[in-house]
Order: C-alpha cells, then sequence, then structure tokens
C-alpha cells in the first residue's frame, strides 16, 4: 500500500491534525487556542475546533467513533461532562475514555483525540 490512499490535513513536521486512511478520520488531540479561558471555554473551543476538522475530511460529530479526553484536572469533569452532552445531542454518543493527564502547555485544561467514519 502506497502513501497515496492516506490523506492528511493541516500537517507540520511534527503531526497531521487529521488523517484519513480507509474511510476512518483520526484527529490528533485538540487543544485549547486560548489557554486562558476556563475549562467551560476551553472546552467549547476544542469541540468547535474538532467540528472544523470533521468537516474538512468530509465527515461530523454524528460519525463519531471513539473519543479520548484528557483532563488536567478531574475535578472538571461534571463540566465538562455537562458541555458534551449538550454537544452531542441529537446524536448516539461514542465510545470514550477520560484519563487525568498533565498536558504539554501547563495552562491548558483539556485535550481531546477522536475518530470517525467518514460520510
Amino acid at each position: 500500500m502506497s502513501n497515496s490512499d492516506i490523506q492528511k490535513i493541516n500537517t507540520n513536521e511534527v503531526m497531521s491534525a487529521v488523517t484519513v486512511f480507509n474511510k476512518v478520520v483520526y484527529l490528533s488531540g485538540q487543544v485549547p487556542k486560548n489557554a486562558d479561558l476556563d475549562i467551560e471555554g476551553q472546552t467549547r473551543e476544542v469541540l468547535a475546533t474538532i467540528e472544523q476538522l470533521l468537516a474538512s475530511a468530509g465527515t461530523d460529530k454524528s460519525r463519531l467513533l471513539s473519543t479520548q479526553l484528557f483532563l488536567k484536572d478531574l475535578s472538571d469533569f461534571p463540566v465538562v461532562n455537562s458541555i458534551w452532552i449538550d454537544w452531542l445531542k441529537g446524536h448516539v454518543a461514542p465510545s470514550r475514555a477520560t484519563i487525568q493527564a498533565d498536558l504539554v502547555n501547563p495552562k491548558w485544561l483539556i485535550e481531546i483525540a477522536v475518530v470517525a467514519a467518514q460520510k
């Protein structure tokens, strides 16, 4: 198999924000652009970025297969869950894991990685 059957979007020397193979869309971990926001603001910003990236790969949140949420502080779990449930309203939730993690930027409170099927 050659790399021509693998599509990569928003690529730099470290990673691709999106990789598509075999009609499956893999997003790298998405982090807030504005690290000064609180957990609610950071979560909403990351989810908006995920929606944009999924659209760039020809899919949307209704096609999510799997999600990993990385939280700096597990005390933020109830707030993040509430936003997550609202964001997914009208869609069946994907498989999900939530992990407490020290994120690369100490001001980041959340990072989310998803896998979705293309339409």
